[in-house]
């Protein structure tokens, strides 16, 4: 498989309002009520100050208000899992890969423990990290690359397709790298 022409995954697809809203049905597995109307007004507050520029306050706003969801519905729900995907995509957004890659890789571990590693948004979610973490630059990526492997394998086992991508990207990571000391 050439790694170049694969598709890659924007870090959570196509931004809509549905997803500021927060518009997510419930699971089977747990029964989840849709974020209350209080938390998607505050959602919107996010969106607009990251919309305008002013990403630090954004993040500081979606970090309170992950403590309160947090505390109101717990670690392991949907509704946290929600808010700390917009950490992530605000970290995207201010250039701060690792951070990004870290929340992502977060958010996918919590789906898999709360959806399970085989239902459709645990897989997107994984999808979503690895097209992430090929946008970081060279020298980032194999330490954040090692981080990836070692989630995806946990979460879907060592052959599955995004594991053996990831580790097809970090030897081609590896060979440019000795390709580079040698000249």
């Amino acid at each position: 498989m050439n790694i170049e022409h694969e598709e890659l995954f924007h870090p959570w697809g196509t931004v809509t309002p549905d997803f500021w809203g927060l518009q997510h049905e419930a699971t089977q597995e747990q029964s989840v009520a849709r974020i209350p109307q209080v938390l998607r007004g505050r959602l919107t507050e996010i969106a607009a100050k990251a919309a305008s520029g002013l990403l630090p306050d954004a993040a500081w706003m979606a970090c309170q208000l992950d403590t309160e969801v947090t505390d109101e519905y717990g670690p392991e729900h949907l509704n946290t899992v929600h808010i700390r995907e917009i950490r992530a995509h605000l970290a995207y957004l201010a250039g701060d890969h690792a951070t990004s890659l870290g929340w992502y890789l977060h958010t996918a571990r919590l789906r898999a423990t709360i959806q399970g590693p085989g239902h459709p948004d645990t897989e997107e979610a994984t999808r979503r990290v690895y097209s992430l973490w090929r946008t970081v630059p060279d020298a980032d990526a194999p330490a954040l690359g090692t981080e990836l492997l070692g989630a995806v394998t946990d979460i879907h086992g060592p052959e599955a397709a995004v594991a053996r991508r990831t580790r097809q990207r970090l030897q081609a990571l590896a060979d440019s790298r000795e390709a580079r000391s040698i000249t």
